[in-house]
């Protein structure tokens, strides 16, 4: 085996649903070159989500910790270090490019900070970019489409939230490559091409905000998996349990949503590369370890659900996509259970760092080596307040709380979440004379501990948290999660297992409570 390389490309496309590319047997949509990677790579098959959603998952894979225990949606906190900063102070150059807005807002602020140098393509969903519509748009790539607050769906309902930023945004678009996803994977191949034979370590990161909606594309992108469509485009998929049921999207829209959730996925896995061309261009596969990753899945009718409502993560979303191409190692599969904060470990791993506060990750390079065949026994995740689900790579066990859903409580020194500017009502309060001050694990730095009863106003992915409400699925014999085995004999192995990879995890007692497995 040869040595370890010294430079390192983690490209992550948001909303990645892994059973709709080709390397995992999708026969849906075009993939051509994220298959095309598949065929150098290790593909993980049995790689699930973590902390949810975006900057949860984030959280995972740049600072290693799984959050999602101690609180929400947020930014990188005191007493923790994204490997960014451990990078800097070993002299290693990191870049960053991405047009995610989220990096950029109040939840997220201070994910990008610690690159050496990062670039921000503007003009993605909620990205504050244009305050007017360029009046000279018509002739321009972009069809028309419904706006977030005027796209008819169902039996006439409109929505009800503010115009979006993109619906601005898009106007300003004049070709294929403005889109915000193609100038991103430009940026990032323009950069392989111009610095990574000049540097002898690095790490680029592309947080490419695609296939994420708004699912707009130019042609031939557009309708390219629904030609009979002559409707103005809906590219803002309703988050929703039963949207076609309840009438919310007819099913021939809902169609058309996932046809345009496919056109969106074909144009930025053609993007995609033209960063894979530099990489055989410049011959950068014998010193570059190549990981492709996601945050997690999207809903687009699986089990009439749409979105990233509030249910447990079934497999469309929480079974994601994981391929690393390492210098060596032939390409292949490995059935190793893993999860998103291996992938920070790994990168430790890689360039022989060292965590300086708690983390939660197993590095995967023993793996890629052919040294084991498994670095986890389990693999956890949620959404902060709502369910905790655990794996063993046989069974998924989704745990609600239980009775009221309390005791649950908020660790945070900067009091950052996800804001939501178009309803101002649902903002979280700041802490009030309930709070105190604890302690992380193994942490000496004081954090604010913020209670939470029934009757306050919860972080936003938290608000009406299900109660007694509890899966168990045999993902080996029931990969469709048809067959709920909660109250069988598999449960007690499962809840025996929750129990010790929270009191691995040093879990907060409250959860053991609230999860009713004090």
């Amino acid at each position: 085996m040869q040595k370890k390389p010294t430079k390192a490309v983690v490209v992550l496309l948001d909303s990645l649903n892994r059973h709709m590319l080709g390397c995992y047997g999708g026969r849906e949509f075009e993939t051509p070159n994220l298959d095309r990677f598949a065929r150098r790579a290790l593909r993980c098959k049995n790689h699930y989500t973590g902390s949810l959603p975006c900057i949860p998952a984030r959280h995972d894979i740049l600072v290693g910790a799984m959050d999602f225990l101690w609180r929400p949606w947020g930014s990188i906190e005191l007493w923790e270090r994204p490997i960014t900063y451990e990078l800097r102070l070993k002299g290693i150059p990191t870049m960053l490019y991405t047009d995610h807005p989220h990096l950029f807002e109040t939840g997220g602020e201070n994910y990008h900070t610690d690159f050496f140098a990062w670039e921000y393509t503007r003009g993605h969903e909620s990205d504050p970019w244009k305050t007017r519509e360029d009046p000279s748009w018509i002739g321009t790539p972009a069809l028309p489409a419904g706006t977030r607050n005027s796209q008819t769906i169902g039996k006439g309902a409109r929505a009800t939230v503010p115009i979006q930023q993109y619906d601005l945004s898009r106007t300003w678009f004049r070709e294929e490559s403005d889109f915000p996803g193609p100038r991103t994977m430009l940026g990032a191949a323009s950069w392989l091409k111009e610095q990574a034979s000049h540097q002898d370590s690095f790490m680029l990161f592309v947080d490419e905000f695609d296939p994420h909606e708004p699912f707009d594309t130019p042609a031939p992108w557009a309708n390219k998996y629904d030609p009979e469509w002559s409707d103005e485009l809906i590219i803002w998929p309703p988050y929703a349990i039963g949207g076609i049921e309840k009438g919310i999207i007819t099913e021939r829209q809902g169609r058309h949503i996932r046809a345009n959730y496919g056109s969106k996925l074909s144009m930025i896995d053609h993007w995609f590369g033209k960063v894979l061309d530099v990489m055989d261009e410049e011959d950068l596969w014998n010193d570059t370890l190549f990981i492709l990753c996601t945050d997690h899945g999207h809903y687009l009718g699986e089990r009439d659900l749409w979105g990233k409502p509030a249910v447990p993560q079934y497999e469309t979303l929480g079974h994601t996509p994981l391929m690393i191409a390492y210098p060596g190692v032939s390409a292949g599969t490995t059935d190793a259970l893993t999860t998103n904060v291996d992938i920070h470990a790994t990168l430790m791993d890689l360039f022989d760092l060292e965590s300086h506060y708690l983390s939660h990750g197993k590095s995967m390079l023993p793996l890629l080596k052919g040294e084991t065949e498994n670095i986890r026994e389990w693999a956890i995740g949620g959404v902060f307040g709502r369910w905790v689900q655990i794996q063993d790579g046989r069974h998924k066990y989704a745990r609600s709380p239980v009775d009221t859903g309390f005791p649950l409580s908020m660790w945070s020194n900067r009091w950052s979440t996800m804001p939501i500017n178009a309803m101002p009502g649902l903002r979280l309060p700041n802490p009030d004379h309930r709070a105190w001050l604890d302690f992380m694990p193994e942490s000496d730095i004081p954090v604010i501990r913020q209670p939470f009863v029934e009757g306050d106003l919860l972080p936003y992915w938290s608000i009406n948290p299900p109660v007694d409400e509890h899966y168990l699925f045999d993902i080996s014999q029931d990969p469709e999660e048809e067959n709920n085995l909660v109250g069988q004999r598999a449960e007690r192995h499962m809840k025996e297992l929750l129990h010790a990879a929270l009191t691995e995890l040093q879990a907060p007692d409250e959860q053991f409570a609230r999860l009713g497995l004090a």
